[in-house]
């Protein structure tokens, strides 16, 4: 595999799910790490230990991914984080990375619309047409394909 320059320093930071994980709350603007861990156990269904998301926030703002900001809240200091220019662009590169990976793993169970082409990953509408089964991506593409068929017989 070819190594990619614009993730040279990011890749040895990536080392599992959580970190990556991170940086996709990160990737969707400002955040401050008590939110990562809270967003965390709502979305991930998982808890995370400040002891990973701290320093991983720390190791992120040496490298120029991540700047902060700090605010007073309540009488205590909080930093909010967010993504640099440079952070940005490394992580489109390697959520793009990710998408081929995933694009790969699930590929078998994607169909294609015969009629729009749109792709498919759950629920697709079967019928068979002249003896042929298709898929669609709802019953109306599937009417409109056959109406398409009979105007242009």
């Amino acid at each position: 595999m070819v190594k990619d320059k614009s993730l040279e320093g990011m890749d040895d930071l990536i080392s599992d799910f959580n970190r990556f994980y991170i940086l996709t709350l990160l990737y969707k603007g400002p955040i401050h790490g008590y939110s990562i861990i809270i967003q965390f156990k709502c979305r991930i269904g998982k808890e995370i230990s400040p002891s990973l998301v701290y320093p991983f926030l720390q190791q992120l703002e040496e490298k120029g991914y991540v700047k902060h900001t700090a605010e007073l809240v309540e009488d205590k200091k909080r930093k909010n984080f967010e993504l640099t220019k440079t952070g940005k662009e490394c992580c489109t590169t390697l959520f793009k990375r990710f998408t081929e990976l995933v694009s790969t793993a699930i590929e078998s169970s994607i169909y294609a619309c015969d009629h729009c082409n749109c792709k498919i990953y759950e629920s697709a509408y079967r019928e068979t047409i002249d003896c042929i089964e298709m898929t669609f991506c709802c019953i109306h593409c599937a009417q409109s394909y056959k109406q398409s068929k009979t105007i242009n017989m």
